[in-house]
Parts: C-alpha cells; structure tokens; sequence
C-alpha cells in the first residue's frame, strides 16, 4: 500500500483538499473565508494586532421588518438611520446670539454648589455675591503681619474680690422667700430606704423654695445629688463617720448624710432624731446655697488667706453661721406647713444649745457658739430671707 501524502492546510475542514472521498464536484458551494475567523488574542502584556479585526455586523433596517447583513461604512443618505446619527455625533452648532447673556449669579451660585459638593466635610460660609462683580479667586493662606510684640491681649474688666462675692452678694437683695407648703416628710427613719426617702422629699421641697431667689439673684439654680452613706464608705469628702457634710464634687455638690446612728437611736428619742435630720439637712443645704452662688469657694479662699488661725476660725465661723441662718430661712417661710412646736420645738432649741462649739469635746471654733447659732437662726426664721444672713459682715462679737 502507497504511503498517503501528509495532509494539507484545510485538510479536515468541510470541502477541505484533504476531505476523504470527497471530490470537487461532492463540495458545498461555500465561499472561501473572507480573512482570519477572529480576531487574535493577545497574550497578557504583549501588543495590540498591527491592523484592526475585520468586523462584520447586522443593522435595523428602518424599511424592513428583519435584519439585513451589510457591510461596514456609512448609511444611504435617506437613512433615517444616519439622520438619527447625525443628530446624536455629529449636531449642528448652536449660533451665538450676542443678545443673550449668562447670569454671573447663576454661575457663583454653580460654584458654590461645586465647593460643598467636592468637600463634603467641611463648612462652609454662603455668601451672597455681586451678579456684576463676581469673581473667582484661589483659596490662599490667610497674609499674617509679623510683629514684635506679644500677640496675648490683658483680661476683660476685672474679677470680683472674694470679700465681695460673700460680702455684696446678690443673694442678698432676692428678696424674702415666699411662703412656702411643704410639710415634714411621713417617712419615719426606721430602715436606710426610708431615710433616704425623708430626705428626697425635703430636698424636693427645699428646691422648689430655693430656685426661684437664686435665680432671681442671677446664678444658676440645680439640685444637689443626695448621698446616704454607710459608716466608713469614702465619699468626695473623703472616709465618713457619722457626720452631716456637704462635699463640692465633679456633680456640682453633694448632701452626703449618715444613716445607721439614726436608726439606731430613732426608737429611743423619737423627736430628737425628727428634729436632728430637719435642722442638719437644712444646713447642709444651706452650704449647697452657698456654692450655688459662689460664696462656698470664696469663703475658703478668704479662711485660706487669712493672717493667722484666729482669723482663719473666725471665716469659717462666719460661713457656717449663714449656712445655719439659710437652713432657718427655709423653716420659717414653711411654718404653717411645717410647724415647729411642742416636744418638736423643744428638742429643736435644745439642739442649738448643744451643737454650739463652748458645748464639743474638741471646742474646735469652726462653726459659732451656742449664742451666735441661737442669734442667727432665729433672725433667719423671724425674717425669711436671706439679706438677713450675711454673716461676712457682721461684727466678730455675732460670729463668735
């Protein structure tokens, strides 16, 4: 058997040289391709084909119902085809009409909207610009003129010396507290909820009488956080024992105040303890007054300050006396409601008599004695208000 020659290009293509028993009259009347079958793909990196791809393609022939094959290049002229080609790629220019102007406030009103577009997060300043004189210019640094001089400027107007602020407060000039309806608290202090409870409900009362002269005076009025403590808990006034306090903290002032003795003694001297948790909020209160309106830290600073310790006792004597003298303002605007008399009243003077500081173990001079708490709680409560109480000014013979 004769070798078969090798196979030829086309050979296993229809109608290919190499088709076995075909011949040419066997082959379909096809034409030969018009080029390559496709377009070569390039290899990654490698260069575009020098000559573009033979493209054949359909187009709508806006005359028939079906596609036409046609060759690449432009539409007959009536084409509605071309016209719509025409129409998109290729317009006509639109003649300038020197009648007709572009509003320049349009335009910055465009610009505008751009800059608050593009920086989305920054403000802005809008501004109304000039529809004539609008202009845009580059955003510059700002033209700084150095100098020799300090650029700090001096303080405006001067501060209030601390014997003024407790001295010539506008406390002083509120006016009397009005008559005030509040009666004593029905919580009886027999558990630490309750006494809690007692002293929510005054504090609510002593609000409501306050606000309205500290405002009036021009300062801002708030309520002090209320803290019922264990014995040995550390407060903002540090470790507490059994001790009434007010401590000036991060929250704007604190009325910390003891529980577990009061419970103890409660059932043994009943009008003693109601008398003692009414008189002792009500100076601890009576300081929160006086850090509502400054007078607390200038106090201090003047006690502070002071020439020597005599000096220093007298301060806080005089502060403590007129915390003791707004307590006594309070109860006497609420007398009616919250009377004082009887067993009550008696274990309320009897209280007085015994907290001065001739009467402590320590004898510690800090807050009055016996007769300067008598004097200056009861010109509290006979007058209601606090210009009576401005014990700053007072002859240290009153404060002793």
């Amino acid at each position: 058997m004769a070798d078969k020659p090798a196979p030829k290009p086309g050979h296993f293509l229809p109608g290919g040289e190499g088709e076995q028993g075909s011949t040419e009259a066997q082959r379909p009347n096809v034409a030969p391709p018009a080029g390559p079958l496709a377009a070569p793909t390039p290899r990654l990196g490698g260069e575009a084909p020098p000559i573009p791809p033979q493209l054949q393609g359909t187009r709508i022939d806006p005359r028939r119902t079906t596609l036409s094959s046609s060759r690449l290049g432009p539409p007959p002229a009536d084409d509605r085809a071309a016209a719509a080609y025409r129409e998109v790629f290729h317009p006509q220019p639109i003649p300038f009409d020197p009648t007709k102007r572009r509003s320049k406030g349009l335009v910055a009103l465009m610009v505008v909207a751009a800059l608050l577009f593009v920086g989305g997060g920054v403000t802005f300043a809008v501004k109304v610009f000039s529809s004539d004189k609008f202009s845009v210019n580059p955003v510059v640094p700002p033209s700084v003129k150095p100098t020799d001089g300090p650029t700090t400027t001096g303080p405006v107007g001067k501060g209030t010396p601390d014997a003024d602020i407790v001295g010539k407060n506008a406390i002083y000039a509120a006016g009397a507290m009005p008559v005030v309806k509040c009666q004593e608290p029905a919580f009886r202090p027999t558990s630490m909820e309750n006494v809690r409870s007692y002293y929510e409900a005054l504090t609510a009362c002593m609000d409501k009488a306050w606000k309205p002269i500290v405002t009036k005076a021009g300062f801002e009025f708030r309520s002090p956080r209320l803290i019922i403590y264990n014995e040995g808990d550390e407060t903002a006034c540090g470790v507490q024992k059994d001790l009434a306090l007010y401590c000036q903290d991060d929250q704007g002032g604190s009325a910390t105040m003891p529980w577990q003795k009061i419970v103890e003694d409660y059932p043994k001297h009943k009008a003693e303890i109601r008398a003692e948790m009414a008189q002792s909020f009500a100076f601890v209160y009576g300081v929160h007054v006086q850090n509502l309106t400054g007078m607390a830290e200038a106090a201090d600073n003047l006690a502070d300050t002071a020439a020597n310790k005599a000096r220093q006792f007298e301060q806080q004597r005089r502060a403590a006396l007129q915390a003791y003298c707004f307590g006594a303002v309070f109860f006497g605007a609420a007398k009616n409601s919250f009377p004082l008399r009887g067993e009550l009243l008696n274990q309320w003077n009897g209280l007085i008599q015994r907290r001065g500081d001739d009467k402590t173990k320590d004898k510690t001079p800090d807050h009055g004695s016996s007769k300067s708490l008598a004097l200056w709680m009861n010109q509290g409560f006979a007058t209601t208000n606090p210009g009576s109480c401005n014990t700053f000014v007072a002859a240290s013979a009153k404060v002793s």
